[in-house]
Parts: structure tokens; C-alpha cells; sequence
């Protein structure tokens, strides 16, 4: 494992540092306004490129055929916890409603060996047969993707889903994902993106309207209209931590998740792509619920930055391997993310400090209107991916909204700074997400999925949960 910037990348940065001093030693007078005009040139891209994904993604591709039973491939269905003992119990019931055969399900909770009380808790719950306890071996890294490792080492599916703990996958969702896979003429379609959307958590202690409903915005902007988009256009993409639907003999080629990359999806979705894979979306969602606070928001945004660095940093040792068309995602994607926290909130307190000088002291405001003009034309783009976004999952986009927006951006850099001390400093320390159970009556809901999730969001209704089943096995791996 090669930690550090590799000799390419220690030379682009000296290379940059040495020109950039130069020119700023000889011509200070050109070096301002070049950048100011290279600046406002890769804002316009970047919202240029941000709306073209928006159209694109407008256009719905026709649904798979349903297969039929007999033709149904074998899947294995994978949730790595840790410390999730409160919601284990919610997690088996859901995963109980998926709607496919259960002789042709496999299922691991993945438990590390001295989280007792999340085992207690899942041998406890009633399980349905095919779902297994798996105890991984102690060891390091102790994170997600070295527990997903593990189950693959005993999976005997042909497709591979994973979950997280909090999931609610909609029951459809494997027989769409399989469907697809049928379909694919190519033979190159190795992994399927569901849409992760969300809904308030009924039971908060620390509730966060704000961060609530922009966290789910943030979500329906990537997953509803960014995603989709990429996918159209055949180029890669960074995966969600969860409901990602696999082809297990590519996956185990690959070698399966990098165990010291905090964000392993982002960083598997451009190996797929490599060697030579291409990635797709789903239409049937999974539900997830917000993290909450700040107090449990910025610990989990860091983490993802940080790994947004360490994939950033990995595929960038060697870009030509991505290809044009993959480096060029890399950077509009994970790379355009990573600029884009790092800068919101100096741009914000930027523009604030103009306004304010304008109106206290009357001055003329110096921001030009190009720089002003970029900025504008950049929200807008995000306001228009976020409505289209919000419209397709279901949620009201308001302008109070739209207006909330940028202090929800500027936090972004709070989490980037963050992010960049702790790779610093701890590279490979996952920061964990406390999970919380929803609602228990709210199996008496009695309402549709998009409705519920609609109403989840605004007006606090959630969808219910089936009955419990039988309990399985347990493996120690």
C-alpha cells in the first residue's frame, strides 16, 4: 500500500507551484485576472455540465422484463454492521419483505466478534432462513469494506446486493436488478446503482429540519438526476455506500473492496470501469433515513471527503488507466466534489462581505459582474438539478429551500477542512454513523411506499414493515 503523493503527482504539483510563482514574481498585474477568468471559466463548465446531466436524465429508459422464477439467478444479500444493535431487529424485518425466492436467496449480517450486543440483539430477532449471522475474524482495518470482504469469501449467489443498516430497499428492487442484468447484450454491465432516497427519522432526539431536508435534496440531486445522467452517457461513477447490485465473479476479480478506503464505493465504481466494466441505475429505490445534527452530519460528511481523498489521490497516480473518458469523470465527479466543498463556504463569506461593505459603507462593490454572473448561473444549476431531483423522488423543493441551500453548501467546507486534518492525521479511522430505529407502530401506516416517503419527509408518516420470519443459521467466518 503506497501512501503519499506518487512521483507523477509530486511533479504536477511542483510543476504548478513553480509557474504559478513565476508569473506572480514577474507579472503580479496578470496573474489576478487570469485567474479570476480561469476560475469563472470552470464554474460555467462545471454548471454547464451539472444541467446537461439534468437533461439527460429526463429521459426515462424503458423498464426491464420481469424474469420468471424458474430463470431467477441466485442472489446474495450482505449488511455490514457495527454497533448497530438498535436497529438490527428494524433491518431483519425489512430485508424479510424482499420480494424473491427464497430458495434462491442468501443473506449475511455481517457482525465483528466483540460487538455483543448487536449479535445478542441479531440472534434475538427473528430472522428469515436464508439470512445468516456472519462473525468476521478479528483483525485491521475494522471497517465496512473489510467485513463486505469477508462475505464474499462465502458467497455463493451470482448477484451480490449490500445494505446498510438503517435501509429500507424497496421488495422489488432484486428482481429489477436481475432483470437488467438478463438484458444486457454486451456482457459488460457489472454493477447497478438503486436510487438512495430520504425520509425523516420518526424517532430523533437532536431533530434537524435544515439539515434534514437539504441532506435529502443533496440525495435526490445525485441519485435522481447526476446518476442517471453519467449513466447515459456511459461513463463512471462514484457508487453509494449502499443498495449496489453486483456481479459476484467480477467483483471477486477485482479483488473485491478496498479495505482502507473509508468511501469503498466511490473507489469501486472506477475500478469497475479500469477493467473494462460499465455501471447502470436502477428506477426502484432503497429509503434511507438523515443522519441528524451537526453533531452527527459533519462527522459522516468528513468521512466521505476523506475517502473522496484517498480515491481522488489512487486513481490519480496513474489517470491514464481511467482512460480520457474515465479521468474525465474522475475529475468532474469526485474531483469537482472535493473543489466544490472546499470553496462554498469562502465564496459565501466572500459574497456576504461585499454586499456588506456596499451597504454599510456605500462603496461600489468590486466582485465583477463575471465573477458575480458565475456564481448566479452556478446556483442555479444546482437549484434546477435539485428540483428536478426533488420532483422525481417525491419531495416539495420550495424556495425557502432554494434559499437555504448556500448555508447548507458553505457547512460542506466546515466538513472539508475537517476531512483533509483527519487524513492527516488518522487516514484509515471510519467515523461511524449512529443509526436510530423508526417509528414501531408504523406497520399501521397503510399507505403506499412514495406517498410514505413524501409524507416521511413532510409531514412525518412512514410505510410498514411486514412480520417477522423464521431464524437462520449462524456462520463464524
Amino acid at each position: 500500500m503506497q501512501r503519499g503523493l506518487s512521483t507523477l503527482q509530486a511533479t504536477v504539483v511542483a510543476v504548478a507551484v513553480m509557474v504559478f510563482g513565476t508569473i506572480a514574481g514577474l507579472r503580479p498585474e496578470v496573474i489576478v485576472p487570469a485567474l479570476e477568468v480561469g476560475a469563472a471559466a470552470a464554474f460555467l463548465f462545471v454548471a454547464c455540465w451539472r444541467i446537461l446531466l439534468t437533461l439527460l436524465s429526463l429521459r426515462v429508459a424503458s423498464p426491464s422484463p420481469t424474469l420468471p422464477a424458474a430463470r431467477l439467478p441466485r442472489y446474495t444479500v450482505v449488511a455490514a454492521l457495527h454497533d448497530e444493535a438498535e436497529v438490527v431487529g428494524q433491518l431483519i424485518a425489512r430485508l424479510g419483505r424482499i420480494d424473491y425466492p427464497p430458495d434462491r436467496l442468501q443473506g449475511f449480517l455481517v457482525l465483528e466478534a466483540h460487538d455483543l450486543e448487536t449479535i445478542a440483539q441479531a440472534r434475538h430477532a427473528p430472522r428469515p432462513p436464508w439470512l445468516d449471522i456472519l462473525i468476521a475474524p478479528a483483525g485491521l482495518p475494522q471497517t465496512k469494506p473489510r467485513a463486505l470482504n469477508v462475505a464474499l469469501g462465502h458467497a455463493t449467489g451470482e448477484l451480490l446486493t449490500v445494505y446498510d443498516a438503517e435501509d429500507d430497499p424497496d421488495p422489488g428492487q432484486l428482481r429489477e436488478a436481475a432483470a437488467r442484468f438478463a438484458a444486457d447484450r454486451g456482457g459488460r454491465l457489472a454493477c447497478l446503482q438503486a436510487p438512495l432516497r430520504i425520509r425523516r427519522r420518526f424517532q430523533c432526539p437532536e431533530p434537524s429540519p435544515f439539515l434534514d431536508r437539504q441532506f435529502a435534496l443533496e440525495y435526490a440531486s445525485l441519485f435522481e438526476t447526476v446518476l442517471p445522467g453519467l449513466a447515459r452517457l456511459g461513463l463512471p461513477f462514484p457508487l453509494g455506500g449502499t443498495s449496489n447490485h453486483f456481479r459476484v465473479d467480477v467483483l471477486r476479480a477485482l479483488g473485491g473492496w478496498d479495505a482502507w478506503n473509508v468511501t469503498e464505493d466511490a473507489d469501486l465504481g472506477f475500478r469497475l470501469w479500469r477493467d473494462g466494466w460499465r455501471l447502470g441505475v436502477l428506477a426502484r429505490p432503497t429509503w434511507e433515513t438523515p443522519p441528524g445534527g451537526l453533531n452527527a452530519w459533519l462527522p459522516q460528511r468528513a468521512r466521505w471527503l476523506k475517502g473522496y481523498m484517498q480515491t481522488f489521490g489512487v486513481h490519480t497516480r496513474k489517470p491514464w488507466r481511467l482512460g480520457f473518458r474515465g479521468a474525465f469523470a474522475l475529475l468532474m465527479t469526485v474531483g469537482a466534489g472535493l473543489a466544490s466543498a472546499a470553496l462554498h463556504g469562502p465564496s459565501l463569506a466572500w459574497f456576504a462581505a461585499a454586499l456588506l461593505v456596499t451597504a454599510v459603507a456605500g462603496l461600489p462593490p468590486a466582485t465583477s459582474p463575471m465573477a458575480l454572473g458565475v456564481l448566479f448561473f452556478g446556483a442555479v444549476s444546482a437549484w434546477v438539478s435539485c428540483g428536478v431531483g426533488a420532483r422525481r423522488a417525491g419531495i416539495r423543493f420550495s424556495v425557502a429551500d432554494m434559499i437555504a441551500a448556500p448555508a447548507y453548501w458553505s457547512l460542506l467546507s466546515l466538513a472539508f477542512v475537517h476531512a483533509a486534518w483527519r487524513l492527516a492525521r488518522e487516514p484509515f479511522v471510519w467515523d461511524k454513523t449512529r443509526h436510530r430505529r423508526d417509528a414501531p407502530d408504523m406497520g399501521s401506516a397503510g399507505i403506499t411506499p412514495l406517498r410514505a416517503y413524501h409524507a416521511a419527509l413532510d409531514e412525518d408518516a412512514l410505510p410498514g414493515l411486514s412480520a417477522p420470519h423464521a431464524a437462520a443459521p449462524e456462520h463464524v467466518a
